[in-house]
């Protein structure tokens, strides 16, 4: 069976699934549709990067993080990278500028955070339309995505989460708390922890039946059909999003505040700024910087002064053995202990572990065995 097969087979259960009746006695049974759905989806979109060969950007991922910058053609995505970094990417008044992914690094506190500037997505980006396939391919290896848009043009909101979503993109949500775990015997077993008010065993078990015969499933937060098909999919990539509304120089930018507010509302969290002047750019790095739970630790070598220029960049949550394997492989392998002051010693000086959690600020001496 081809992919244009496959494709004619998702079609005729779509229409099933329009034609059924909704209510508690086929609820089991559109979601084993719905379930049937996703994995052939699935199968699509590997025959066709299969068939692929020889596309997509080639990055190379640098610094701290990586951003991908992604919006509609002509948004300001350019001037914002050239902005931010020191890219030089293309800049024009016509669709479709840039034609391929340009870096550009910007540094703040301490931090060096690698901006991809991507092609224009459009609608039907999911199905490879203006390069989409290789735009969202990108998007999947980057630690956080900024949506550009305008306040006049608030729609693509909606078009960009709809592309995303169709190319297994989760945005601001979390992976579902739900653990499978196969067994050679013994049919479908469910366990949950709390209450699951869009789920019922019967409902649980016909959505699982399309991905595995023996099991014991453990949930253990209340999630939708739709969260527990994710949990079968593997290939969900489960992405933060921050908006930036562009253009907030334009004269004719009457009900801004109230397009802000409306977006805010939705859930999303936004910065309003001008690329091309320079407004909001400051409170943007800011919250990039947030956003990407970085945290600062200062390293004082033994015998010298802290170095408080150039700061170890770690992610919030981050332990001594986190900042050694950022050094130097060797360090973890020929460490003795550990002083930290700072935030998060219960005195001036304190000395740790390898398992110690640091904290924004604290200065750390890493002492090895020679």
């Amino acid at each position: 069976m081809d992919a244009s097969d496959i494709e004619k087979q998702i079609k005729d259960i779509e229409e099933e699934i329009f034609n059924t009746q909704k209510n508690k006695a086929t609820e089991h049974h559109i979601g084993k549709l719905k379930a049937k759905i996703a994995r052939l989806r699935e199968e699509v979109d590997k025959r066709k990067s299969a068939g692929a060969k020889g596309k997509g950007f080639i990055i190379k991922k640098s610094g701290d993080a990586t951003i991908g910058l992604i919006g509609f053609p002509s948004i300001g995505k350019s001037t914002l990278l050239n902005k931010l970094t020191d890219a030089k990417s293309r800049i024009g008044t016509y669709d479709f500028t840039t034609l391929d992914a340009i870096p550009g690094m910007m540094e703040y506190k301490g931090a060096k955070i690698q901006i991809l500037d991507l092609p224009g997505l459009i609608t039907g980006a999911a199905e490879g339309k203006g390069r989409g396939r290789e735009v969202l391919s990108a998007v999947r290896n980057v630690d956080l995505i900024l949506f550009m848009i305008d306040a006049q043009h608030d729609d693509h909101l909606e078009i960009m989460t709809r592309e995303l979503h169709a190319a297994g993109l989760r945005l601001n949500q979390k992976t579902p708390d739900v653990v499978v775990k196969k067994t050679g015997q013994g049919g479908i077993n469910i366990t949950t922890t709390t209450k699951l008010p869009h789920l019922n065993e019967t409902l649980i078990k016909s959505i699982s039946s399309e991905y595995v015969i023996n099991a014991d499933i453990t949930i253990r937060e209340d999630i939708t059909e739709d969260q527990l098909i994710d949990v079968f999919i593997q290939n969900r990539r489960y992405m933060t999003v921050l908006v930036v509304i562009n253009k907030i120089d334009l004269p004719d930018n009457k009900g801004l505040q109230r397009e802000i507010n409306d977006i805010k509302r939705k859930g999303w969290k936004t910065v309003a700024i001008s690329a091309k002047d320079g407004s909001g750019l400051n409170h943007l790095k800011k919250m990039i910087f947030s956003e990407l739970k970085f945290m600062r630790v200062y390293m004082k070598p033994v015998g010298k002064p802290a170095d408080m220029d150039e700061p170890l960049i770690l992610k919030h949550g981050a332990t001594v053995e986190d900042a050694c394997r950022k050094l130097h492989r060797e360090f973890k392998d020929k460490f003795r202990y550990a002083n930290v002051s700072g935030p998060s010693a219960k005195h001036d000086i304190q000395k740790v572990g390898l398992n110690h959690i640091l904290q924004d600020g604290d200065v750390l001496t890493i002492v090895t065995s020679r």
